[in-house]
């Protein structure tokens, strides 16, 4: 049997999300015009994990995690069979590079790899783990030393992967509560947040040798961006302290400027050199399936959070519409930057990148057609709808219809 025709059988066989796939690189879209704002803050949302994974192959094969390869905390029951093909259990005995790209994310991408190897039985290195928020590694550098807020998870979880990605001067809404109780006053934090909370450390004047820790001192930290990593967890905290960011040009407690006020001549509506922020956004699916529900059953994620965050930016900052950057199924630098790290996986599984197609075919199977299928679409792959996850054909055809000629799967 040739590459070829075992790969095109692959894709008549009734376990299509073996050979789905999908490509990606990192493009940001340009930014709306100017606001009158006196200053713009970047604000980056990205997606939620309990959505799915993508897989990508030479033919490229892109899987969507969560209503693909499993349900909640279930393994789906072909799961495993159509990993084990990718992973060279077919006719050609060949390595099919593929990634999981998922509108989750919340933890690093070693610790998602190593909970799903071990979940699903196969190696899966962190290098073919793309969430959410994976994309936000290529404007780090960019980022590096200023200061941002960077809202969802748990506790310090997310800071702990933006420090990861190189964002050396990432806060939490915590850490500005814990310096201000006043900016919402409504919740008390508790010890084990506070413990979480970035502090500063300086020595008592009367006692040199001693250090004390203090929270960090937002009125004199200017904060040039908002990156909304995941889920948050509170958010009316969250949304205040993001207009009162977006109010005080970057400085809690700062005045905020009169109406219609000019731009400082150090901000923009977009980021420039002299330090001005812009505002970014990472993820766009509204719903998503419950883990233990039925599979129309939906469950509002970051999205909404965004939307909310914009309206009430919208509202609180004189009517002005605020720019903001989005990453993400299904926005277009998602889904570059995923053919990269498959092209990248590609090379590592033929030792040399000479040998990889220039332009692969990708297949991607997806749940959710306002992100999976939209966005493979858009990005020129061959999409693959299944019935295990958002999508339930029982409420009539899909809102973009998928470019297979299999175009759904049920598991028997």
């Amino acid at each position: 049997m040739s590459r070829r025709h075992f790969l095109s059988s692959c894709l008549r066989t009734p376990a299509p999300f073996s050979r789905c796939a999908h490509r990606a690189l990192l493009h940001s879209s340009p930014p709306p015009k100017s606001s009158p704002l006196a200053f713009t803050l970047d604000i980056v949302c990205c997606h939620d994990l309990t959505h799915s994974i993508t897989t990508l192959t030479l033919v490229a094969s892109a899987l969507s995690q969560d209503g693909v390869l499993l349900r909640g905390p279930e393994v789906l029951p072909a799961t495993r069979r159509a990993l084990a093909i990718l992973e060279g259990a077919n006719p050609m005995g060949i390595k099919i590079p593929y990634i999981l790209l998922t509108n989750g994310g919340g933890v690093g991408e070693e610790v998602r790899s190593q909970r799903l190897s071990e979940k699903l039985g196969v190696p899966i290195h962190s290098s073919q783990i793309i969430q959410a928020h994976t994309v936000l590694k290529s404007i780090a550098a960019k980022y590096a030393n200023d200061p941002v807020l960077v809202l969802g998870g748990k506790l310090d979880e997310i800071r702990q992967v933006a420090e990861g990605y190189g964002f050396k001067q990432a806060f939490t809404p915590l850490d500005v509560l814990a310096w201000n109780p006043s900016v919402w006053p409504f919740y008390d934090i508790t010890p084990a947040e506070r413990e979480s909370t970035k502090v500063q450390m300086f020595s008592l004047p009367l006692r040199p040798r001693t250090d004390a820790r203090q929270p960090a001192d937002f009125s004199t930290i200017p904060i040039t961006a908002v990156i909304v990593f995941h889920d948050p967890r509170n958010w009316a905290l969250d949304i205040q302290i993001l207009l009162d960011l977006i109010r005080s040009r970057g400085r809690i407690g700062a005045p905020h400027p009169p109406p219609g006020a000019a731009p400082c001549s150090s901000y923009s509506a977009t980021r420039t050199s002299s330090g001005s922020p812009t505002s970014r956004s990472r993820a766009s699916d509204r719903a998503r399936s419950a883990r233990r529900s039925r599979p129309c059953t939906r469950r509002v994620s970051r999205h909404a959070c965004r939307a909310e965050l914009t309206r009430f930016v919208h509202a609180g900052a004189d009517g002005t519409t605020y720019p903001y950057v989005q990453f993400g199924k299904p926005t277009r630098a998602t889904y570059e930057f995923a053919e990269a790290a498959l092209k990248r996986r590609l090379a590592e599984l033929q030792s040399s990148s000479a040998a990889q197609p220039s332009d692969p075919n990708i297949y991607m199977v997806g749940d959710n057609p306002e992100s999976d299928i939209v966005g493979a679409n858009a990005a020129g792959w061959t999409s693959i709808l299944v019935h295990t996850g958002v999508y339930d054909p029982e409420h009539g055809p899909p809102t973009h219809r998928p470019r297979t000629k299999r175009r759904t799967w049920r598991p028997r």
